[in-house]
């Protein structure tokens, strides 16, 4: 019996944060309130507040859960979450683990780039939110940096700057791929990218 409670209370998490979702992408995060979300998941305020405090804690919570789990970082007690295959693929810096890095991620990007995006949004309209994508950036520029330390490539200044530039050029493109006339196929995006880091990063 407990087990099964268990369980019912974690689809009603999960209902409520995949509605969350679907309403931020729709609606906008400043324009969906609590009772939206609720409604979506067909529950109810009191219940919604049972599992998050606020729209905020829930948004928070499509960053530390659903973003990183779509992208397999897991907790990191220096960084707050890692994604330790980029630390290795930078580790090893050639071409075709950098390649094969960033076409497993632009596969990704469908279900990235909404959580990204309403991320941003919701960190220019909610206080309680500054800073919330870059902050977890920073983790990914960790990664990028801890691969370069485990390699012992670049000069210790230089590395956290470089996996800035790495990281900054990936989220650019990211968000901007869709709607953009770049006259490139995505395959041959993918190895400019590549292209791109291996210079930066070795």
């Amino acid at each position: 019996m407990a087990n099964l409670r268990e369980a019912q209370k974690q689809m009603t998490r999960r209902l409520l944060l995949e509605s969350g979702l679907e309403l931020f992408k729709t609606k906008g995060y400043a324009a969906t309130t609590v009772d939206d979300i609720a409604t979506a998941a067909g529950t109810t305020r009191v219940t919604f507040y049972a599992y998050f405090p606020s729209r905020s804690d829930l948004m928070r919570a499509l960053i530390d859960e659903q973003l990183n789990e779509t992208l397999q970082r897991v907790r990191s007690p220096e960084h707050g979450s890692t994604a330790r295959d980029l630390v290795e693929t930078v580790a090893e810096g050639t071409q075709e683990a950098i390649t094969a890095w960033l076409r497993r991620t632009v596969e990704l990007w469908p279900a990235v780039r909404p959580i990204i995006r309403i991320g941003r949004d919701a960190a220019v309209v909610d206080p309680d939110l500054p800073d919330l994508v870059e902050r977890w950036l920073e983790e990914a520029i960790a990664d990028i940096e801890d691969g370069l330390t485990a390699a012992g490539r670049l000069e210790p200044h230089q590395r956290h700057f470089r996996g800035v530039l790495a990281m900054a050029e990936l989220d650019y493109v990211a968000q901007h791929w869709q709607g953009s006339d770049w006259k490139i196929s995505r395959e041959q995006m993918t190895e400019e990218l590549a292209a791109s880091w291996v210079r930066l990063l070795n």
